[in-house]
């Protein structure tokens, strides 16, 4: 096994979630070249990665589907050994089955696993002590890096994988240079953002929540372009002395580096949780609509979750949220209260 490819086409935070594979092909195959295919906007979280050859871009933008003709032909022509596709969707499982790879391997959920030469399921569920995601997508590569039989089809991953081959991202010393002119006192961070709204803190109850932050501490805000007149907002409204908007100002590394070193990283059920998580950074997580044991949650050694100590009875109400709460009520979320995540301060 000479040459692998992983595809995940999904959000940022799947294609940071799926990084322990990365980890254990290189142990298991010190020698072989490891590329990733992932959805346009997210490669900047690859910048010089150690351990990936290259990186394949597929820009969903526009002419969708001439460009997944193009990426089909351009993945038969490099020739992989084994095609790893951990998204679930129809167009990446495309890709695999006719990648031309004698290994092609995926989640069963995927509408064209039947073409694939090996298929693990994928079980998420609301009790404690349920896999995490990392968990499950090792699973994908346990018949390639063990020695034994080929397997059965779930639960396969050692426990002892989850420790050695963690999610991880590889900022440069340019990228802790950038944010080193942030980190002359003690600071936090919040990215109050997140792509569902369900799955975001209301932006009444930030604002509550930095009034309460001692004056003295630096807060950092960070998010994407698009979430910079929301941080700002906030700013205005909680009256801070010592805030900072960096929202689409660093980049995904950059943003990384600068979580490293904070006192505490406060961020919603989304991809800047699995960001902190990358480098290891302490995590402060406020679940609003899903809960942690959809196996989703943070991975540092130092991690925090905050629920609402009441939740509602309707909690959780979906696995990625919504564009508004379905019961118009959002108690999910205004139930927590500000001293929940100063505790973990």
């Amino acid at each position: 096994m000479k040459k692998f490819l992983i595809i995940q086409t999904a959000s940022l935070g799947d294609v940071i979630l799926s990084t322990p594979i990365i980890e254990k092909l290189h142990y298991s195959f010190p020698g072989a070249r490891i590329d990733f295919l992932l959805k346009y906007g997210y490669e900047g979280v690859f910048r010089k990665h150690p351990l990936i050859h290259h990186v394949i871009v597929w820009d969903k933008s526009e002419k969708k589907y001439q460009r997944l003709l193009e990426l089909i032909n351009l993945v038969r022509e490099h020739k992989y050994d084994a095609v790893i596709n951990v998204q679930r969707f129809a167009s990446s499982g495309l890709i695999t089955t006719f990648s031309g790879a004698s290994k092609r391997i995926g989640f069963s959920k995927n509408p064209f696993s039947m073409f694939y030469t090996q298929r693990v399921k994928h079980k998420i569920g609301k009790r404690k002590n349920n896999p995490h995601e990392i968990e499950r997508n090792l699973n994908l590569i346990t018949d390639l890096t063990h020695s034994t039989d080929p397997p059965d089809t779930t639960d396969l991953t050692d426990s002892t994988d989850l420790t050695k081959f963690p999610v991880k991202l590889y900022p440069s010393q340019h990228d802790y240079a950038k944010v080193s002119q942030y980190k002359t006192k003690q600071f936090i961070t919040i990215a109050p953002g997140s792509l569902w709204f369900t799955k975001q803190f209301p932006e009444e109850k930030w604002v509550e929540f930095v009034k309460a932050v001692d004056i003295k501490l630096l807060i950092y805000f960070l998010g994407s372009p698009s979430e910079k007149e929301l941080c700002q907002r906030i700013i205005d409204l909680s009256g801070h002395p010592n805030t900072l908007n960096l929202a689409g100002k660093l980049s995904f590394l950059e943003s990384a580096a600068l979580m490293k070193d904070a006192l505490m990283n406060y961020v919603n059920d989304s991809a800047p949780m699995h960001l902190a998580s990358s480098v290891n950074a302490p995590i402060t997580a406020i679940y609003c609509s899903t809960v942690p044991e959809f196996g989703f949650g943070p991975l540092s050694e130092k991690s925090y979750i905050v629920e609402a100590k009441n939740p509602p009875k309707c909690k959780p109400c979906g696995l990625h949220g919504f564009k508004k709460c379905p019961k118009k009520h959002f108690e999910c979320a205004y139930n927590i209260e500000p001293n929940q995540m100063l505790e973990t301060l």
